[in-house]
């Protein structure tokens, strides 16, 4: 089976992020992959749903985590058996497929398990001569258990009242011993057959194949005493009855060790290492059974595959991407700290956006790029660049957004003002949220920097985030555990932006980093700099290198 590869983006996902994912796993697919699949692991932005929306493309998968799975074992899909299975049908199915295990299920829900175990134990055991009443055993399971012949009755029935008996000595003698309800064995003499039934018996087995008078038929028809034909003798019917029993009289039902499909294998691994069991029953998140896995399964779990798009940073990664393999990585911002246990596809361009590179990319393999997705990667250009102002912005990236808008039928001013408008405009956002939707973490060092940045064309918008989320800042640097956190209010049509910090370095990496002064010891004003990438990232990168 071909595994999915999870074309995926950073956390805190911007719009290049989502539209790289998108974009590069359609691309993947159309150059003859097919089961490459966008994926993110953030939530998605006011203003990479608008554009989503304005170009007709689903959010990628959520996945939040990628360490492998018990989704991702070799998982046995045996089907569930209904509780009425009798013990040799049991045996015989596990037998079939190899497995000391079945599940019990009750439509597609896990009811119970039997093991092979279990079906020793039972066998093993001295049986009440009433056993077969007490679990309510039903005359399809003797029927087919003894190779016999429903002669006499309703094959539907079951046994509910009486015990078995070898129907062996005269008919005086079994006169004694047989009670109303009982199943009596016996063989072809016909006033032991006769006196059984005039006993109240509920059934007759009648081995060895022996002849069956209409008279006897008859007469049981009229007493409401069954009779079953078997070709065994009387020795091997004894034995085999009791295989007739349903495994639901057997089963364990309670403290069954199951795991779900989301499971994560090192997690589950401590109780398979703790248990006698081989086999384990697997679960979906709403209890329906979907198969079993075995410590051999275990061992032969695959890791799932990924691409990276829009970063290499293992800060901004999505979680597990170290236990994860890694097979591409397309991106434009700095060498990170993702690293790679085999060589992989790497491509990094000093662009303004991946959207460009992917672009490129598109155009060199002779791809055509759809109306739906040349707009989303000129959304991503445009966001990425701030319409072709931020100082990463490139010829390439121009005049990629160029033959976009013009594939897409858009304009680009008119996309760019709708894109961040919808993007400012936050609604009922709480604070942690406005911080959080674009915000990605660093490591300086021994310093962990928090920078998240949000773009708007009206400065009075960018006034009311500010006065929103500075009280939170510095309840955003405990929760992640971070040392420095700057927050960028960009003012697009001024190319500027107003940082608000939080953090004992914060101040003094931006008045040494950018000569400026900070009036009231929690903002500075920037003019010219409006990027994250190329100008606020390095200066205080190096400015912090200095002072660890």
């Amino acid at each position: 089976m071909i595994k999915n590869v999870y074309v995926i983006g950073h956390k805190n996902p911007d719009t290049d992020s989502i539209a790289s994912a998108i974009a590069y796993a359609r691309f993947k697919n159309l150059t003859g992959h097919h089961n490459y699949i966008a994926a993110r692991c953030g939530n998605v932005s006011s203003e990479t749903q608008y554009v989503l929306d304005r170009f007709k493309q689903k959010a990628p998968k959520f996945v939040g985590d990628v360490r492998t799975q018990v989704r991702d074992m070799d998982m046995r899909k045996i089907p569930g058996v209904a509780e009425e299975m009798s013990l040799r049908d049991a045996w015989n199915t596990m037998k079939e497929n190899k497995v000391v295990s079945l599940c019990i299920t009750e439509g597609t829900y896990l009811k119970g398990l039997i093991t092979t175990g279990d079906i020793m134990e039972s066998y093993m055991g001295s049986y009440d001569a009433n056993t077969l009443s007490q679990a309510r055993t039903s005359y399809t399971n003797i029927v087919d258990t003894l190779d016999g012949t429903m002669i006499v009755g309703d094959i539907s029935d079951e046994q509910i009242e009486g015990k078995v008996l070898i129907g062996a000595g005269t008919p005086d003698i079994l006169e004694e011993y047989i009670k109303p309800h009982d199943i009596v064995i016996l063989g072809d003499r016909y006033e032991s057959q006769l006196c059984a039934i005039e006993m109240k018996a509920d059934c007759i087995i009648i081995c060895a194949g022996s002849k069956i008078t209409q008279t006897i038929q008859t007469i049981a028809h009229e007493k409401g005493c069954k009779i079953i034909s078997t070709p065994h003798d009387t020795f091997t019917v004894a034995r085999l009855i009791y295989q007739s029993l349903p495994i639901r009289h057997f089963m364990r039902t309670k403290d069954l060790i199951t795991f779900k499909q989301d499971d994560f294998i090192e997690d589950i691994h401590p109780i398979m290492a703790s248990t006698r069991h081989r086999y384990f029953p697997v679960v979906d998140s709403a209890g329906k059974y979907m198969g079993m896995v075995s410590r051999r399964n275990f061992l032969a779990a695959t890791k799932k595959q990924i691409v990276l798009v829009d970063h290499n940073e293992k800060s901004q990664a999505v979680n597990g991407m170290e236990t994860a393999d890694i097979l591409e990585i397309i991106d434009h911002h700095r060498l990170g700290t993702v690293s790679t246990t085999r060589p992989v596809y790497f491509r990094n361009q000093p662009l303004g956006s991946t959207c460009t590179i992917i672009y490129l990319m598109y155009k060199e393999s002779g791809i055509e790029i759809s109306k739906d997705i040349a707009g989303l990667m000129l959304a991503a250009i445009i966001s990425d660049t701030l319409l072709y102002r931020s100082p990463t912005c490139t010829e390439i990236d121009k005049n990629a957004g160029a033959e976009l808008a013009h594939i897409a039928e858009v304009n680009e001013e008119e996309l760019a003002k709708s894109m961040f408008r919808a993007g400012s405009n936050l609604g009922d956002k709480s604070a942690d949220e406005i911080i959080h939707q674009d915000f990605k973490k660093f490591s300086v060092g021994k310093t962990n920097v928090g920078i998240g940045q949000i773009s708007s064309m009206d400065s009075n918008e960018l006034s009311h985030i500010k006065d929103t989320i500075l009280p939170e800042l510095e309840t955003t640097a405990k929760k992640d555990g971070l040392d420095v956190v700057l927050f960028m209010l960009t003012n697009i049509l001024n190319e500027s932006s107003e940082v608000i910090f939080n953090g004992n370095k914060a101040e003094i990496a931006l008045e040494s980093g950018f000569g400026v002064t900070s009036k009231d010891h929690h903002s500075v004003f920037l003019p010219g700099v409006v990027s994250r990438k190329k100008q606020m990232l390095p200066t205080i990168t190096d400015t912090l290198s200095m002072n660890n």
